[in-house]
């Protein structure tokens, strides 16, 4: 019987080991994506794992993008942090910074021997994320930038063209005037107070939100967002708030219910609302560009992103990096990025999805997702590259208190923005000497 047993036994442990040999490297991915754009992601990975065998990513939704990055630098301490970790746009500086907490991605591939080209990405998504050496730090992917909705149906009853959204400041006041005069309640709304009204606002009219190139010249910069130009706009919403003309309904995205439950008729907020609009809205609406004041010399010039990158984490296995480096090449695929932002509304990250998404027609159909690119195709300036500060996460909410103040009646433009940039630079002078 004993006899009988033994080839059998062997066969299954050499069947065990050879499994063992070939069982797939499996990385671990953290994100921040909610819903729709959280199934999304689930299925980016699943596509990339059937398209080979060798490796396998696993998505981990980690809470909001503060928690996730919270989470994971427990996790790097503690030893255990994840392979790949999605953060947003204002954590890049103290990502950068975290030393030897993460792998340049120009490095992770590199070290695996996979092609990288930083020139095929959009060039204002792919410098907000390169470092002054001009490597690029973390990987570029879900992209998005500020853009203006509005409701056609109810520029139609107010008398307004449905087919001529107001380019500039002064068209969208004019506007909010005629709206309420028909009655609407609410004639405009924004998501994002600070990356709108501040940081794109800046990038838009080409002036400077911080010294040092905003940042990225240096941990030496400190803030300038209380400018004439700067206080002159926040003065301006102030007013409108008065008149009736702007309503304040959140620091993040929550005044986008607003609009697409139809009860406010304009919005500024991220390109990335597109998808939620597009499903909830039950009226005509469309996209068109950030509005601008005409009288500022230079403007408009482009906006800058939000959304968020991935960061490669440190301390991980040869084999795991090469995982790493095959999962975002699969990433860049133009087929791949192409279904991202057209089913997305996030920025396609690669000139070539762009191109494939234009020749698809699919511009032609949808042209409000086109919108955001126009606003980024374009070379940018030192001043409107993007913003890199340390501490930025803790400076917008900084500002966004403040901001609340002059919204309320308790500050005027100019105390509360000349706060904001003294408590501000502040946290940039504590970063800038725990990080020299």
């Amino acid at each position: 019987m004993q006899s009988k047993w033994k080839p059998l036994a062997a066969a299954s442990l050499c069947a065990m080991m050879a499994a063992s040999a070939h069982a797939a490297t499996e990385v671990t991915w953290w994100h921040s994506m909610t819903g729709a754009l959280g199934d999304r992601v689930a299925g980016l990975a699943d596509q990339f794992n059937k398209s080979q065998s060798e490796y396998k990513v696993n998505p981990i939704f980690k809470g909001s993008y503060d928690e996730a990055m919270a989470a994971a630098i427990a996790a790097y301490r503690a030893g255990n942090a994840p392979h790949i970790l999605q953060v947003f746009e204002v954590g890049t500086a103290t990502m950068m910074y975290s030393k030897g907490a993460i792998m340049p991605v120009t490095e992770v591939m590199k070290s695996a021997g996979e092609k990288f080209d930083a020139s095929v990405y959009v060039p204002a998504v792919a410098g907000y994320y390169t470092s002054p050496k001009g490597d690029m730090v973390s990987f570029p992917f879900n992209s998005s930038t500020t853009v203006f909705y509005y409701n056609k149906d109810m520029f139609a009853k107010a008398g307004l063209d449905p087919n001529k959204p107001p380019a500039t400041w002064q068209e969208v006041v004019s506007a909010a005037a005629k709206l309420k005069a028909n009655g609407e309640k609410c004639a405009y709304t924004t998501g994002w107070q600070s990356w709108v009204h501040l940081e794109s606002f800046s990038a838009w009219h080409n002036i400077e939100f911080a010294s040092k190139n905003n940042g990225f010249g240096g941990l030496d910069a400190r803030l300038k967002f209380n400018s004439p130009v700067h206080v002159k706009h926040i003065e301006n919403l102030a007013n409108w708030a008065k008149q009736g003309y702007f309503t304040y309904a959140g620091r993040k995205n929550e005044p986008e219910a607003k609009f697409y439950s139809g009860e406010c008729a304009m919005l500024s907020s991220s390109s990335s609302a597109y998808a939620n609009i597009s499903k909830n809205a039950k009226f005509k609406f469309a996209a068109s560009t950030l509005p601008y004041y005409s009288d500022v010399q230079g403007a408009p010039q482009n906006t800058i992103i939000g959304g968020a990158s991935l960061w490669v984490m440190s301390g991980k296995k040869t084999d795991e990096y090469k995982a790493v480096a095959k999962f975002f090449k699969f990433l860049s695929q133009p087929e791949v990025q192409a279904k991202w932002h057209q089913e997305t509304g996030y920025l396609p990250i690669t000139n070539a999805a762009y191109e494939l998404t234009k020749k698809s027609g699919f511009y032609q159909k949808s042209p409000d997702p086109e919108v955001a690119v126009q606003q980024m195709i374009v070379k940018t300036t030192a001043k409107s590259r993007g913003i890199r500060l340390g501490s930025f996460v803790q400076i917008r909410t900084i500002i966004d208190e403040e901001l609340e103040t002059v919204w309320n009646g308790k500050k005027t433009a100019q105390e509360a923005l000349d706060t904001a940039v003294r408590r501000g630079d502040e946290l940039l002078v504590r970063f800038e000497r725990a990080n020299k």
